[in-house]
């Protein structure tokens, strides 16, 4: 199991495609502040940020620490699971009409959706930004998200 996945250098050099990207495309940070470590910062941010890379069935290559915690995985079982098994069939049309959406536009914001953890868990995920990942070329390696502002299905408590 890996504890600290943002210290290693793929991990390092993905979060910076990550933060990068989404400023390119949002014109907006990702991360503020004055940041020393950006791979750390982004993997202990206090928001989700998930992606996946360009294969057939995307697989996730990149969740946080909030993101785990929400989707109940250890880094290396994330990292290993298909991104569309992060929400159920009922679901998955939509997801996937959001996919290529963002691919035409580069991003799209304030989507909604239910989600579902590794023991079932539903929680609809809200206010999501969801962004074409780039790297240092400019061409697309895949897809990420973020988000703040989700709640369990049936829980009326915000998150």
């Amino acid at each position: 199991m890996t504890d600290q996945p943002w210290q290693q250098e793929s991990v390092i050099r993905h979060s910076q495609r990550l933060i990068k990207s989404f400023q390119h495309w949002t014109e907006t940070p990702l991360i503020t502040g004055s940041v020393e470590e950006p791979a750390q910062s982004l993997f202990e941010a206090p928001f989700v940020v998930v992606s996946h890379g360009t294969e057939s069935d995307p697989i996730f290559n990149y969740g946080n620490a909030q993101a785990l915690a929400l989707w109940q995985f250890d880094w290396d079982s994330f990292t290993q699971l298909p991104s569309r098994r992060s929400a159920e069939p009922v679901e998955q049309i939509e997801r996937d009409r959001l996919l290529l959406e963002a691919k035409s536009h580069g991003y799209i914001r304030n989507y909604r959706g239910i989600r579902i953890s590794s023991t079932g868990q539903r929680f609809w995920i809200e206010d999501v930004i969801l962004w074409d990942v780039l790297d240092e070329n400019y061409q697309r390696c895949g897809q990420a998200a973020t988000f703040s502002d989700w709640k369990l299905v049936g829980d009326l408590r915000e998150t």
